[in-house]
C-alpha cells in the first residue's frame, strides 16, 4: 500500500481546487483536450470515412479504462483491512454503548465515554484515507474528461445515443436535469465497469 502522508487530503483538496479552476478556463481545457487528442484521437478518426467508432462506445471505453485505474490505484492505496477491522470494532462499541444507555449502567457508560473519543478519531482516519486515492484517479480522469468535451464539437462523429429508460438523445441534449447525455452515460458506464472490476479484485468501497 502506498503512504500519501498526513498532507495526502490537503494535496487533494487542493488539485480538486485547481482542476475545477482548470475546467472554468477555455485556453486551458481546450490545450489539454488537444494533448490528449494525439493518443484518443485516433479511436474517432479512423476509417470508414473518418467517422471510427461511435462516441457512445469510445466514452464506453474511456469509462472502463477510468473504472479500471480508479479501482488499481484504490487498491495499493487504501488499507481495506484495517477500514474493516475499523468499522468492526465501531459496530460492537455503538452496539455495547446502546446496551449500556438502555440498562442505564453509569459505570460502563462512563468507561465507554472514555473509549469514544479514540473510536471517533479512528472513523476520521479511515475517512481521510478513502480520501487519499483521488488525488491520483482527478491526475488520470480530468486530462481524459477534457479531451472528450474537445471531440464532442468534432461535427463528424455521431451525435445520438439511446439511454436506459430515457430514449434517444443527442450528445448534448439534457438527459437527466441538466447532466447532458453523454456524461450520464459515462457516469452508468463508469459505476458499473468498476463494481464489476472491484468485485474481482476485491476491493471494498469508498
Amino acid at each position: 500500500m502506498v503512504d500519501l502522508g498526513k498532507h495526502g487530503t490537503t494535496i487533494t483538496l487542493i488539485l480538486m481546487f485547481v482542476m475545477l479552476i482548470s475546467y472554468s478556463i477555455e485556453p486551458i481545457r481546450v490545450t489539454v483536450g488537444a494533448a490528449m487528442d494525439v493518443v484518443f484521437g485516433p479511436l474517432v478518426n479512423m476509417p470508414p470515412a473518418g467517422l471510427g467508432v461511435p462516441f457512445f462506445i469510445v466514452v464506453l471505453v474511456l469509462s472502463a479504462l477510468t473504472g479500471f485505474y480508479s479501482s488499481v490505484v484504490q487498491k495499493y492505496t487504501v488499507d481495506y483491512e484495517h477500514q474493516t477491522d475499523v468499522q468492526k470494532r465501531m459496530k460492537e462499541f455503538q452496539k455495547e454503548y446502546r446496551e449500556a444507555q438502555l440498562s442505564q449502567d453509569e459505570k460502563k457508560i462512563k468507561k465507554l465515554e472514555g473509549k469514544k473519543d479514540k473510536m471517533m478519531a479512528e472513523q476520521l482516519e479511515m475517512s481521510r484515507e478513502q480520501f487519499k486515492p483521488m488525488a491520483f484517479i482527478l491526475v488520470l480522469s480530468v486530462p481524459i474528461f477534457f479531451w472528450l468535451l474537445f471531440r464532442l464539437n468534432d461535427l463528424n462523429i455521431l451525435r445520438h445515443i439511446a439511454l436506459p429508460l430515457i430514449g434517444i438523445r443527442t450528445l448534448e441534449q439534457a438527459a437527466l436535469g441538466p447532466i447532458p447525455a453523454w456524461i450520464l452515460w459515462y457516469f452508468i458506464c463508469s459505476i458499473t465497469i468498476s463494481q464489476i472490476i472491484r468485485k474481482a479484485m476485491n476491493i471494498g468501497g469508498i
